[in-house]
C-alpha cells in the first residue's frame, strides 16, 4: 500500500516540476528577441556604456597624458597585462624627472577586470567600448599606448630657475657643513688616540 502512495507522491512532484518548466520556457517563448545581426548593423549597434572592450590613455586638452608613471597599474594586474617602461629625464631646473617611455598593453591576456583603471591614481587610462579588435596573429593585440608624439617640456620661468638654484646652493652648503663637522669629528677622534 505504501508503494502505491509514494507512487502518486512522485508522479505529482515530476508534473509540478514540468509545469514549473514549461511556463519558464512559455514566458522566453513570448519575450522580444534580443539577437543582434552583426555585422550587419555595426552601424546601429552600440555596446553597453559599462562595456569593456580595450584599455586606452585618457589625454588632456593640451596633448599631454595623465600617466605619472608609478606602475600602479602594472602591479594591480593579476596576469602581467601591462608593461611600463620609464625612463629619467633631467628638466631644464637640472632636476631628476621619471618620465614615461612605453606603455604596452596585451590585449590579448587581459581578463578586463579593471583593477588596472580603478588603482590608478591620475585615471590616466579607461576602457573604452572599440570591441573589433579581430587579428590574424597575437601579436597584433600587444599595443603601446602612448603612440602620439610628446608636446615638449615648458620652459622654466625665471622664479623656477631662481628657486632651483637657491636649493643646490643650500645642498651643497649643507653638504660642505656634513663634511666640516665629520672632519673635526674625526681630528677629535684622533686627538683622543694620541693621549692614549
Amino acid at each position: 500500500m505504501g508503494s502505491v502512495k509514494e507512487y502518486f507522491s512522485s508522479l505529482g512532484t515530476g508534473i509540478a516540476s514540468l509545469v514549473k518548466g514549461l511556463t519558464v520556457t512559455g514566458k522566453e517563448f513570448v519575450t522580444p528577441k534580443i539577437t543582434e545581426c552583426y555585422p550587419e548593423n555595426r552601424d546601429q549597434g552600440v555596446a553597453a556604456e559599462r562595456f569593456r572592450a580595450e584599455l586606452h590613455f585618457v589625454y588632456n586638452e593640451d596633448g599631454t597624458h595623465r600617466c605619472i608613471c608609478c606602475s600602479a597599474c602594472e602591479r594591480a594586474c593579476p596576469n602581467g597585462t601591462i608593461t611600463i617602461e620609464p625612463k629619467m629625464v633631467t628638466t631644464a631646473t637640472g632636476a631628476k624627472k621619471k618620465k614615461l617611455a612605453k606603455y604596452f598593453y596585451d590585449l590579448g591576456s587581459c581578463t578586463f577586470c579593471q583593477l588596472c583603471v580603478t588603482n590608478c591614481p591620475t585615471q590616466a587610462i579607461a576602457f573604452d567600448n572599440d570591441f573589433e579588435q579581430a587579428v590574424f596573429s597575437r601579436g597584433k593585440l600587444v599595443k603601446q599606448l602612448n603612440n602620439r608624439p610628446e608636446p615638449a617640456e615648458p620652459e622654466p620661468t625665471a622664479e623656477e630657475i631662481a628657486a632651483a638654484k637657491a636649493a643646490e646652493e643650500e645642498r651643497q652648503r649643507k653638504i660642505a657643513a656634513a663634511k666640516a663637522a665629520k672632519a673635526a669629528k674625526d681630528a677629535a677622534a684622533a686627538k683622543e688616540g694620541d693621549k692614549e
